[in-house]
């Protein structure tokens, strides 16, 4: 026999007799998991788990919140299957969320009635005609909600709740996702592949027993599908669908090497496979400003979110600087995040001791390569420092907008330079919007909040950035009074424009300052420059523009070209399905540049009572320092950092055994 009618006889075995011929398959390599409860907290560790909540205070007030919400999801009716749209992915992320409190509620508490109304939840979603396997996401939440609750809940369930449980995660979770029909995520380089591919393993452990050489089947897969996604996070640990999804894919994708841990003692030797992984919460830490708010590029919302994974790569690094922004947020208003689904894994990955008080990162500014390149500056981590921050990439990108070249502005706790973020889906796909072709013609350009027009970057004769096109940081700095950085838009604007570069800095931590260098070709263009803003916006005689808001005040100026006026756009969109945008100006100012004309655009953005100077040409940034010395340490380092800046803080600061 051949070797190519061996593999077809196997073909055929594997299609009419699979379980047969998966059982006489070689000796698989993991071993057998532990009994009931396996996944994230084993039997036996509840103890453990208490003194840690017992001593550390912000834990403590996280099963505070943990428990309060499982009461009143006592009485709640279980959920009941109703899509919205197109999607089944609310219910199943309540799902989760009530049978995650539940089961934690149980396990800290042993009190039987979490047990009982997590078991009428399961019944419920069991029942389920099936999980909505058209939108897999749908699947993989609800897969993850009955996996976490039938094994933590295990003790307490009825022998006929578990075997209906099992054969619900069996068919309408795992089976499904070897459906060519609905796994093309398993390719997938984005979120998707990270949630559903986590989720199905995080079933296939829960119901090892029904059959334990599937269950290893299904788990190696999502081992092997997990390296595709996690290769986008190198060099730095940037993530290309930006901060909302980093929450999303990043979540699921520790939930999975977390479980894997501790049931068998293994991470498939994910963790070290991509440089980036372990690196990616200081990506995360630095796309939090000042105010608080995220740099909210591509589909991300305007608000932070709480990131338990974060405490997983705390505790992972043995870094306690990573929490600066988690701790904030818990510390002043801990009952805001009672709806975060995976708040209980937040307990289980934290660090067995956090700070009393917020320990800094040492590093300022930070400068991330990859799919979607990112630079951010900042004078200090104190909560009224500078923070600038710009985008490179591609609006091809899953999840892009056309805001290639943005940036962002804190300053005095404000968010002065800010971006619209995300329109919930629903409400574009129910009006028919074709959202996700992302062709240079689509429809999708036409959402308002996903065009160049406002966003904060050029747009050049009312046109579209070029889709194919991608901006890569070629400069980067972070010395001590001139950290700047420089990205090539040429390819965005390469149908109208010879050259565009674009360079931000921070000069000696006092003043913001965004310059643009533009040559045109064979015809004249008109160049609009935006800046979105929620400020009040005001005009001086002398030409400058004055942002007030909650009694601070930003001062805009336009320091070249000086024929140039600051004039407003309107933020009231013009279709029916686009959102409302109240309470925003659009800022800026147009010129028409001739024929083969090279042109500077630089805008200075003045803090109460500071003046600002002409900075020199990008090309010179290099060797330019404010006081006009050489700085010997400011090189072209295409991604490798000079000597890091130290920082200047009055917040309490303790010592942590890895820094970043």
């Amino acid at each position: 026999m051949t070797r190519r009618e061996s593999f077809l006889r196997l073909e055929v075995l594997l299609v009419f007799f699979p379980f047969m011929a998966l059982a006489a398959s070689a000796q698989p390599l993991l071993p057998q998991p532990p009994a009931h409860p396996r996944i994230l907290l084993l039997k036996g560790e509840e103890d453990q788990l208490k003194n840690k909540i017992a001593v550390n205070p912000d834990l403590a007030a996280v099963n505070s919140i943990i428990l309060a919400e499982a009461e009143k999801i006592i009485s709640a009716p279980p959920v009941e299957r109703k899509l919205t749209g197109k999607r089944l992915l609310d219910v199943s992320r309540e799902a989760l969320r009530r049978l995650f409190f539940l089961s934690y509620a149980y396990r800290t508490t042993g009190d039987m009635r979490y047990a009982r109304r997590g078991e009428e939840e399961l019944v419920a979603i069991a029942a389920f005609q099936d999980w909505h396997p058209d939108h897999f996401l749908d699947v993989a939440e609800m897969t993850t909600a009955a996996a976490i609750a039938y094994d933590q809940l295990y003790s307490a369930l009825s022998p006929e709740t578990r075997d209906l449980v099992r054969l619900a995660i069996r068919q309408k979770g795992l089976e499904p996702s070897f459906d060519k029909r609905y796994n093309s995520w398993l390719k997938l380089t984005n979120n998707w592949n990270q949630v559903c591919s986590a989720s199905m393993a995080i079933g296939a452990l829960a119901v090892w027993e029904d059959d334990p050489v599937y269950a290893r089947r299904v788990i190696e897969r999502s081992a092997e599908a997990l390296r595709i996604p996690m290769r986008e996070y190198d060099p730095d640990g940037g993530y290309p669908e930006g901060y909302g999804y980093w929450g999303y894919g990043t979540t699921y994708n520790v939930l999975f090497l977390s479980a894997m841990e501790k049931a068998f003692g293994t991470d498939f030797g994910l963790k070290n496979a991509s440089p980036g992984f372990l690196k990616t919460p200081v990506f995360l830490c630095q796309m939090l400003g000042p105010s608080g708010l995220p740099f909210n590029f591509s589909d991300a919302g305007t608000a932070a979110e709480l990131n338990p994974a974060m405490f997983w790569f705390a505790a992972t690094a043995h870094d306690s600087s990573l929490l600066l922004y988690e701790l904030r947020f818990l510390r002043s208003s801990p009952n805001r995040f009672a709806r975060e689904r995976f708040l209980p894994a937040l307990v289980f990955w934290a660090p067995d001791s956090l700070p009393a008080g917020l320990c800094e990162p040492t590093t300022l500014d930070w400068m991330g390569r990859g799919r979607t390149p990112i630079a951010i500056l900042r004078s200090s981590w104190d909560t009224n420092a500078l923070y600038l921050a710009i985008k490179g990439g591609s609006p091809s990108t899953n999840h892009a907008h056309m805001d290639i070249g943005e940036f962002v502005m804190d300053w005095g706790g404000q968010r002065w330079a800010m971006d619209f973020g995300m329109q919930d889906y629903n409400s574009l796909e129910s009006k028919g919007v074709d959202l996700w072709n992302a062709r240079q013609n689509s429809q999708r350009w036409d959402v308002f909040r996903y065009g160049n027009a406002q966003h904060n970057t050029l747009t050049v004769d009312g046109e579209r950035q070029i889709v194919s096109g991608k901006a890569d940081i070629i400069e980067f700095s972070d010395k001590e009074d001139f950290p700047y950085a420089i990205t090539d838009l040429t390819s965005l604007y390469s149908a109208k424009l010879a050259s565009a570069r674009r360079g931000i800095a921070l000069v000696k931590g006092k003043w913001a300052d965004v310059k643009d260098e533009l040559e045109t070709q064979d015809a004249p263009v008109r160049v609009r420059w935006i800046m979105l803003t929620s400020a009040k916006v005001a005009f001086t005689p002398e030409g400058d523009a004055v942002l007030t808001k909650n009694g601070k005040t930003l001062t805009l100026r336009i320091m070249s070209p000086q024929k140039a006026m600051w004039q407003t756009w309107s933020t009231d969109p013009p279709h029916d399905y686009d959102a409302p945008n109240p309470g925003t100006t659009l800022l800026g100012f147009e010129i028409t540049l001739g024929t083969k004309t090279q042109a500077t655009f630089e805008v200075a953005m003045l803090p109460d009572g500071i003046e600002a100077s002409n900075l020199p040409a990008l090309k010179a940034w290099r060797s330019f320092t404010p006081s006009g010395v050489c700085d010997p340490h400011a090189i072209n380092c295409l991604g490798v950092r000079t000597i890091p800046r130290s920082r200047a803080s009055g917040e309490t600061m303790q010592e942590s055994p890895q820094r970043w």
